[in-house]
């Protein structure tokens, strides 16, 4: 190998430990894999649950393939984050990969990109899901430039940054379904509507929920600015109850229907009670993610079931 070879080995293993100090600093590969598979299979399990002419559903395959590719994406979103969310960290959170310097926005930049590739590349069997995949990519470089060109919006302003970050996630439902129903040989209707709002009222929870304090940090973001400390509690603990009811309403009748949809309650039951008559000063850090782990689950047990 010549000079010029071995010091391109040499910076591209350099570049690859850099990714590995992020992935474990700000992405932290076990916690992160087990929620991106549990999101794959479990949504999928939601789609069979309301869908009433659905086969008998079981993981396969395309569930892998949707769980490789939803594992890749979350990656790259916590890398556009961390950049939306630089100058915030510096101040806030100077230990975090990318705000002390242990990894470099261009090598974010060179990981996602790789992403995308290989994000794509496990799609091109099912058109719709790649169309969708590759709108996510397009709408989160949208994100990203309006960021570093006009610093829009501001991380301050925190129901427009949901607003404008939430489709990310929408998009992720979406081509979930799409691999669903490319599985079933279905078309979309009605019942894979009401399987998005069944999610989307679950996943308030998890961004209220993890930002509820008494009392705020210097600099910290929380909903309790925005709806006060009762009306984001009020706010965090009945959007899981909804979502549990569209569930029950909307799902195909089995033994298990109800005791599924309602167990994940008991998570913000239990936090909710711990932080109001203890009056402990934040509500719990690890309950919310906790929810929505055990929701995916409780969907995929529901897929399972008929």
């Amino acid at each position: 190998m010549d000079a010029a070879g071995a010091v391109a080995d040499d910076g591209g293993r350099d570049v690859i430990r850099r990714w590995a100090r992020y992935v474990a600093g700000s992405y932290p590969p076990v916690r992160s894999v087990l929620f991106a598979w549990a999101w794959a299979f479990g949504v999928t399990g939601l789609f069979a649950a309301v869908q009433p002419h659905s086969p008998p559903w079981r993981p396969g395959a395309d569930t892998v393939v949707a769980a490789v590719t939803l594992t890749v994406m979350l990656l790259m979103h916590r890398a556009a984050d961390d950049f939306r969310d630089l100058d915030y960290d510096r101040r806030h959170n100077p230990r975090r990969p990318l705000a002390s310097g242990a990894v470099s926005v261009r090598d974010l930049a060179v990981l996602c990109a790789v992403g995308s590739v290989v994000v794509l590349a496990l799609n091109v069997d099912n058109p719709v899901a790649l169309a969708l995949m590759a709108g996510q990519l397009v709408y989160c470089a949208i994100v990203l430039s309006l960021h570093h060109w006009l610093r829009w919006p501001s991380g301050d302003r925190l129901l427009l940054s949901l607003a404008v970050s939430y489709p990310a996630p929408l998009l992720l439902h979406l081509y979930l379904y799409a691999r669903y129903l490319h599985t079933t040989s279905l078309s979309p209707d009605r019942h894979g509507v009401l399987a998005v709002v069944i999610l989307v009222f679950a996943s308030v929870h998890l961004e209220l929920a993890k930002k509820i304090t008494r009392i705020r940090r210097p600099g910290e973001r929380s909903y309790v600015d925005i709806f006060g400390l009762a009306g984001t509690i009020g706010i965090a603990l009945a959007a899981p109850v909804l979502s549990a009811a569209l569930l029950i309403t909307g799902a195909r009748s089995t033994p298990t229907l109800v005791p599924l949809a309602v167990l994940p309650l008991l998570l913000p039951a239990l936090a909710g009670r711990q932080f109001w008559r203890k009056r402990a000063p934040r509500w719990s850090p690890l309950a919310p993610g906790l929810y929505q782990l055990a929701v995916f689950i409780c969907y995929f047990m529901l897929g399972l079931s008929y």
